[in-house]
């Protein structure tokens, strides 16, 4: 896929190009890495900043269940909402990006 479409579809606020922008920029392929590169070079800068919020706790405290609640506060308020759920002690996902999706029903 071409980066001037993943650029594209970030522009339109498209998942599927999220998704395929994060798995270029994870992937350890030599031709993913160079792409990767490239769409990083060519993303716009941001005309706001956004709030960035981390969480981490022992297991079962309720980070998911309260990013989930302050995520759907933001959204009924207007707001446009990502969560970047990363859990590197996962012994189910290994660590991967969005491993605790499924705990965010309403987000996801």
């Amino acid at each position: 896929m071409a980066t001037a479409d993943i650029l594209e579809g970030l522009a339109q606020g498209d998942r599927r190009m999220l998704a395929r922008a994060i798995t270029l920029v994870e992937s350890s392929n030599p031709d993913h890495r160079r792409q990767a590169a490239d769409l990083l070079d060519q993303l716009p800068v941001p005309q706001q900043n956004g709030i960035r919020l981390g969480l981490s706790g022992t297991p079962g405290v309720g980070k998911s269940t309260f990013i989930e609640s302050f995520g759907m506060h933001l959204l009924s308020r207007g707001h446009r909402v990502a969560v970047l759920a990363v859990d590197p002690s996962s012994g189910r996902t290994g660590g991967s990006i969005l491993g605790d999706k499924t705990r965010m029903d309403l987000l996801s």
